[in-house]
């Protein structure tokens, strides 16, 4: 790695650098997908709570190949709860940590029965109270399925990017996500979220990126 590589990967960006770099990131992203939506595939907030817990260590494409099935056998809250568990692995073992998502996705399950009459609520505290949802997943939750921008999704992807873009300087989930709170208008919250994931997928591979042909080439700091 040259010097200059080396002072780019090392350097701490004032919050008017990572601002300036936020907005060309949201024009230029605008652009390049003018209608991002969640690539999780689901007909309702109940499906997407599943499919979210599913997507842990597990790509979309994957999760997608596996909840048809799985929403055909057991398409409520109340189907899932009454589940045998052994059953729930099976269904989702491609995934992988079947163990404790199948865990996870029944005792869900139950408490929705047993607290909010089978319906996912609206609210992230109550949301972030369900076996196996955190942040990510709530955020994820209330984005896509009650259009509430409760905060930004911070999936690997977005976590890798925003620190070689320069959006943040943090290293963890919940520090890049507090980053990315404080400098995006929450109405890009959502959106954002699913361009920055779009662009790792297609340009910004984490093994191969494709910086010549990435839309952000122009001003990206490409830090490690």
């Amino acid at each position: 790695m040259s010097k200059k590589s080396e002072r780019t990967s090392e350097v701490k960006l004032t919050l008017q650098k990572r601002k300036s770099l936020l907005k060309k990131t949201i024009d230029a992203l605008e652009r390049a997908y003018p209608s991002p939506k969640c690539a999780l595939e689901h007909a309702d907030p109940f499906q997407l709570l599943v499919a979210t817990i599913l997507s842990a260590q597990c790509t979309d494409k994957r999760v997608n190949m596996v909840t048809p099935a799985l929403f055909k056998k057991y398409p409520t809250p109340t189907h899932f709860a009454n589940a045998p568990i052994e059953e729930v692995e099976d269904a989702i073992k491609t995934c992988g940590f079947y163990h404790s998502k199948a865990a996870n996705i029944v005792k869900a399950s139950k408490k929705l029965v047993e607290d909010y009459d089978g319906v996912v609520p609206d609210s992230f505290d109550a949301l972030v109270k369900l076996p196996g949802v955190g942040r990510k997943t709530a955020n994820c939750v209330l984005g896509n399925a009650f259009g509430i921008a409760s905060g930004f999704v911070v999936d690997t992807h977005v976590l890798r990017l925003s620190r070689k873009i320069g959006l943040s300087d943090e290293t963890t989930p919940e520090k890049v996500e507090e980053d990315l709170n404080r400098i995006t208008p929450r109405e890009e919250w959502i959106d954002l979220s699913h361009r920055l994931i779009y662009l790792g997928r297609q340009y910004c591979v984490a093994r191969r990126p494709q910086c010549d042909a990435c839309p952000l080439t122009a001003f990206c700091l490409k830090r490690d």
